[in-house]
C-alpha cells in the first residue's frame, strides 16, 4: 500500500512498517491519513506474513497530532457531528490496535504531541530517539484527549503524573519520558531504526503463538481479577503446549543440555 500521506511495506522477515508521511506538517494526521493507517493495521492483522508492526514518522517528527488547519475547517460542526467523526474515524486506531495480537512498536523519531503522542502510547513498545520530545498539548487548544490518551497514559505513568502532564501541557525530553515509563528505551537518533528493527526481528523470530497469546494475556489481565485471569491463562497454556513450536523449543533445549 502506498498513500501520499502514509506508506506501508512488509519485508521478508515479516516486519510491517507504517510510516506517517507528512513531514512538512510534522506528520499531523488528516482523516485521509487515519483511513490509510487503519487499513494498514487491518492488513497487518489479517496477513499471515506479518509478525511485527513498526510505526514511525517521516522527517524530524513522529506526529504532531491532528491537523489544526483541517480542524479549523470544521469549526461550525455540531456536537453530534464532532462526536461521530471522532468515534467513526480517529478512534478506529486504538480499537484496531487493541484487536491486534501481533506486537506493535513505535519508533519515535522526533516530537510527538497530543493525539500524536497518544497514538504511540497505544502501541505495545516505544523506542525513542534521544532528540525526541513528548507533550500532552490538549489544554493549549482547549480540547480533551479524544483518541484515548486519558485511558492509556495513566496506565503507563500513574494517575497523578498523567494529570500533571495533561493539565500543564509541558513537554518532556526523551530521557524524562523513559524515567517515568512512557517509553521503553532511548537511543541515539542515528541508531533508532537499527535498534527498533533488531528488536522487531528478535520478536519475529520467537514462537508466534506464544508471542501473541502473551500479549492477549497481559491486556486481558489488566481488566480482570486474578481468578478470571488464571482461568484464561490455563486455557492458553493448554493450547500452546500442544503446538509444534513448543515441542521444537523443548527439544532444542534438551539437546543443548545433553
Amino acid at each position: 500500500m502506498m498513500q501520499e500521506d502514509l506508506t506501508f511495506t512488509i519485508d521478508e522477515d515479516g516486519i510491517a512498517r507504517i510510516t506517517l508521511n507528512r513531514p512538512e506538517r510534522r506528520n499531523a494526521f488528516t482523516f485521509d491519513m487515519i483511513a490509510a493507517w487503519h487499513a494498514a493495521l487491518e492488513d497487518s492483522k489479517k496477513n499471515p506474513k506479518v509478525k511485527v508492526v513498526v510505526i514511525t514518522g517521516a522527517g524530524d517528527a513522529f506526529c504532531a497530532g491532528g491537523d489544526i488547519v483541517e480542524m479549523m475547517d470544521r469549526m461550525d460542526q455540531t456536537a453530534a457531528q464532532r462526536k461521530a467523526e471522532l468515534f467513526d474515524r480517529v478512534q478506529r486506531i486504538p480499537l484496531a490496535l487493541e484487536d491486534m495480537d501481533k506486537p506493535v512498536i513505535a519508533a519515535m523519531n522526533g516530537a510527538a504531541a497530543g493525539a500524536g503522542l497518544d497514538l504511540a502510547l497505544m502501541c505495545d513498545l516505544r523506542i525513542a530517539a534521544r532528540s525526541a520530545t513528548f507533550g500532552e498539548t490538549y489544554t493549549k487548544v482547549g480540547i480533551v484527549p479524544g483518541a484515548g490518551g486519558a485511558w492509556f497514559l495513566p496506565r503507563l505513568v500513574g494517575t497523578a503524573k498523567a494529570l500533571e502532564l495533561f493539565w500543564t501541557a509541558e513537554f518532556l525530553s526523551a530521557e524524562q519520558a523513559e524515567d517515568i515509563g512512557m517509553v521503553n528505551r532511548v537511543v541515539d537518533d542515528a541508531d533508532l531504526m537499527d535498534v527498533t528493527d533488531a528488536l522487531a526481528r528478535k520478536i519475529a523470530a520467537s514462537p508466534q503463538q506464544s508471542v501473541r497469546m502473551i500479549k492477549r494475556a497481559v491486556l486481558a489481565g489488566m481488566r480482570s481479577d486474578l481468578r478470571t485471569h488464571l482461568d484464561m491463562i490455563s486455557s492458553h497454556y493448554a493450547i500452546v503446549t500442544l503446538g509444534e513450536d513448543h515441542r521444537e523449543a523443548v527439544a532444542r533445549f534438551v539437546e543443548r543440555r545433553e
